[in-house]
C-alpha cells in the first residue's frame, strides 16, 4: 500500500494510461477489477458519448475509475458536468492547467490529478489544490515533454509533497522498482496495455505494436508545441519529410487529421499509432490481469534482490 492507494481507494499503484480514441470503457473496467486505475480518455468525445462510457463502465466494475479531460477540447465544461452528474470521483488532466475547474472539481469531492512534463509545473500544479501528479517521461506514446522519466521523476519528488506516479518507459516490475526508488508512489503504463486482450483495437494493430523494436518510435512534431511519439509507419516517414522540407504547420496538420481514430480502427499505414519506446520490449497479448500480476510479482523480485553495497 501507497500513499496513491489509500488516497483513491485502489489496490495497486498501477495507472492505465489515457489513450484517445482507445482507453475506452473495455479496458478501464478490466484494469480497475485487476486492482489497477482503469482510465477513460475523452478526448474527442461528446458529453453523451462521454456519459455512455461511463455507465457502461459502471456496469462492468465496482472499482473507482478515472476519466483523463484534454483541456485543450472545447467541451470541457459540458464533460465536467457529465464527470459530476455521474459521480466519477477522479480525473487526471493533460495539456493544459485545470485551474478554471479546480472549484467545481474539488467541490465534487474529485480527486485532481494532472500529468506534467517537469518539475516547475508539478508545483504550479501542487499550489492549485491538486492530489497527486503523474510525471511522463519523453519515452512516453503520444504527446511527450522534453525530460526523460529517469532525470524527471526524482526531480519531481523532490519538488511536491503530493504523490507522485511515474510514467514513460515503464511496462515491467524492474521498471516499477525503478520508479519507486526515484521517489514515485506508482506508475502509469499505456503501451503495455495495448497489448492486453481487453484492449479495444483491432488484432493487427497490438500485432504491429507487438513487432515493434527497440528503435522503431519516433517523435515528430519537435518544431511544434506539441510533439509526438509513434511508431514508424508510411504516414509517420511522409510526416517527417515534409517535416525536413519545412512544410508549414497547417500543412502538416492535414496529414495527421484524424490519425488516431484511424489507427485505433486498424489502419497501421495511415493512422498514428502511438506507443512508447518501450513498445521495443513487449511482445506478447496477455489479458489485463496477468500483466498487472506479472508486473507486481516482478516489482517485489527485483525490490527483494537488491542488494547493493556502496
Amino acid at each position: 500500500m501507497t500513499a496513491i492507494t489509500q488516497l483513491l481507494g485502489i489496490k495497486y499503484p498501477i495507472f492505465q494510461g489515457a489513450m484517445a480514441q482507445i482507453s475506452k470503457y473495455p479496458l478501464a473496467a478490466a484494469v480497475s477489477n485487476a486492482g489497477g486505475l482503469g482510465i477513460i480518455a475523452s478526448e474527442g468525445m461528446t458529453a453523451a458519448e462521454l456519459q455512455e462510457e461511463i455507465i457502461a463502465c459502471k456496469a462492468l466494475t465496482d472499482q473507482p475509475f478515472a476519466v483523463n479531460l484534454m483541456l485543450m477540447a472545447p467541451n470541457i465544461p459540458e464533460l465536467i458536468e457529465v464527470i459530476v452528474a455521474e459521480r466519477v470521483k477522479i480525473v487526471t488532466t493533460g495539456a493544459g492547467t485545470p485551474k478554471k475547474y479546480m472549484p467545481e472539481l474539488k467541490s465534487a469531492g474529485i480527486k485532481v490529478i494532472p500529468v506534467v512534463p517537469s518539475a516547475k509545473l508539478a508545483k504550479k500544479m501542487e499550489v492549485l489544490g491538486v492530489d497527486a501528479v503523474v510525471a511522463e517521461g519523453s519515452e512516453a506514446g503520444g504527446h511527450i515533454g522534453e525530460l526523460s522519466t529517469m532525470v524527471l521523476v526524482p526531480q519531481v519528488a523532490t519538488a511536491v509533497k503530493i504523490p507522485v506516479i511515474a510514467a514513460g518507459g515503464i511496462a515491467n516490475g524492474r521498471g516499477m522498482a525503478a520508479a519507486l526508488a526515484l521517489g514515485a508512489e506508482g506508475i502509469q503504463m499505456g503501451t503495455a496495455f495495448l497489448l492486453s486482450e481487453e484492449c479495444p483495437i483491432p488484432l493487427n494493430v497490438k500485432e504491429f505494436v507487438a513487432a515493434a523494436g527497440e528503435l522503431d518510435t519516433v517523435v515528430t512534431g519537435r518544431n511544434s508545441v506539441a510533439p509526438v511519439r509513434s511508431i514508424k509507419n508510411k504516414m509517420i516517414e511522409q510526416y517527417r519529410q515534409r517535416e525536413k522540407e519545412n512544410i508549414p504547420f497547417e500543412e502538416l496538420e492535414k496529414l495527421t487529421l484524424g490519425s488516431a481514430r484511424k489507427a485505433a480502427a486498424g489502419d497501421i499505414e495511415n493512422g498514428s499509432v502511438m506507443a512508447g519506446q518501450v513498445s521495443g520490449s513487449i511482445h506478447e497479448i496477455k489479458s489485463v490481469k496477468k500483466i498487472i500480476e506479472e508486473v507486481l510479482a516482478e516489482t517485489k523480485q527485483t525490490i527483494k534482490v537488491l542488494k547493493f553495497e556502496i
